[in-house]
């Protein structure tokens, strides 16, 4: 039989012959003091150990502090290790219920640690990342109007200038079929100049008929197919060729081209219009030079410079008299007409007026770069 608690004890114990009740409260009971152990006192001291421990770890805050404890609240040490060192004082059934209590509250508490620990652990996550947080939120403090690209205002200034010259405006496809582009212009498919252009072809109609235009002079073919002489008309737009991007070539840019055609035109009439546009749109202060070079859909050919006021010169495009067969291939008879056709990148023109040293600066869309034009 189980020890029997003294007389004065107030609650049930269990012994191998039976239940009995005793009367009478007493603080001097001792459970644990010879071979066998009053069980509900067991059990009760369980429970207290294992909300001991729950409250030990609603007060832990850090990962660290949590990790140093856990071996205080379920090791060999802890209050319920003890506990459980003391089972052998038990009977044989009393130490199966005082062990199930035992490993239950044990469970409990080990998964309260990892509870603890993932909140703790969630906690300091998010203080660290509110503490890393950066705010990338363009705040303005009053509304403000946007303006132009510095492109767009290039060739709005540039229109200025060559219809204040007696020039109109002229657009066409960005995507342009092999004729227009180069057959037209004096460039049948075995001719050498197209090494000249490194041409991107569209997967559109039989195989390489198609192009994204390397330049705007397809138009040029487009006005004098649609459009009787005289005519006297500039072509802006974007451009597509294969060139690696450096400081002075993009492989995506934008161009403008001008053509006229008309009786009695000379290469004397291109060098004034070369100048006199020199002039209107960089001021007096820039002067413009021709220097033999060779295209195919010009005869006589140059390429067009200009000095800036440092001295320096900069290549802006090519130009020339409109070669006899261009205007044969477009039902124009050489004998009666005659014309000269120039184009040059516009992108390369705002470097020049304003000084900037990177073609690039042009395409990256950094607002500290573009709020100054």
């Amino acid at each position: 039989m189980s020890r029997l608690p003294p007389q004065c004890c107030v609650s049930r114990w269990r012994a191998s012959a039976g239940a009995r009740e005793s009367e009478g409260p007493c603080e001097s009971a001792l459970v644990g003091s010879g071979p066998l152990l009053y069980l509900p006192l067991m059990i009760d001291e369980i429970k207290q150990a294992e909300h001991a421990a729950v409250a030990r770890l609603a007060a832990v805050d850090d990962v660290d502090d949590l990790a140093s404890i856990e071996n205080d609240l379920v090791g060999k040490r802890s209050e319920l290790g003890t506990l459980k060192s003391r089972l052998g004082g038990l009977d044989e059934e009393g130490r199966r219920a005082a062990g199930q209590a035992l490993n239950e509250a044990t469970r409990r508490v080990t998964a309260a640690i990892e509870e603890r620990r993932a909140e703790v652990a969630a906690r300091a996550r998010a203080e660290r990342i509110a503490a890393e947080r950066l705010d990338l939120t363009e705040v303005l403090t009053r509304p403000q109007r946007g303006h132009l690209h510095l492109v767009t205002q290039t060739h709005m200034h540039l229109e200025d200038v060559f219809v204040g010259l007696g020039f109109t405006v002229s657009e066409g496809p960005e995507v342009e079929t092999d004729w227009n582009n180069f057959t037209a212009l004096n460039m049948p498919p075995e001719h050498p100049a197209r090494s000249m252009w490194d041409t991107m072809f569209v997967d559109l109609g039989e195989p390489g008929s198609t192009v994204l235009r390397t330049h705007t002079s397809p138009v040029q073919i487009r006005v004098m197919q649609t459009q009787p002489p005289p005519i006297y008309t500039i072509m802006p737009g974007r451009v597509f060729r294969r060139d690696t991007a450096d400081a002075t070539h993009m492989p995506v840019f934008h161009q403008i081209e001008g053509l006229v055609i008309d009786r009695g035109i000379t290469f004397g009439d291109l060098s004034g219009t070369i100048e006199e546009f020199t002039r209107a749109y960089f001021g007096r202060d820039f002067n413009a030079r021709l220097r033999p070079s060779y295209f195919p859909f010009t005869e006589p050919s140059a390429e067009y410079d200009i000095q800036r006021p440092d001295g320096s010169w900069l290549e802006l495009g090519g130009c020339g008299v409109v070669h006899p067969n261009v205007l044969r291939n477009c039902g124009l008879d050489p004998e009666e007409w005659s014309g000269f056709a120039f184009g040059f990148g516009t992108d390369r023109l705002p470097l020049a007026r304003h000084g900037i040293d990177d073609l690039r600066e042009m395409f990256t869309n950094d607002i500290r770069f573009l709020e100054q034009f």
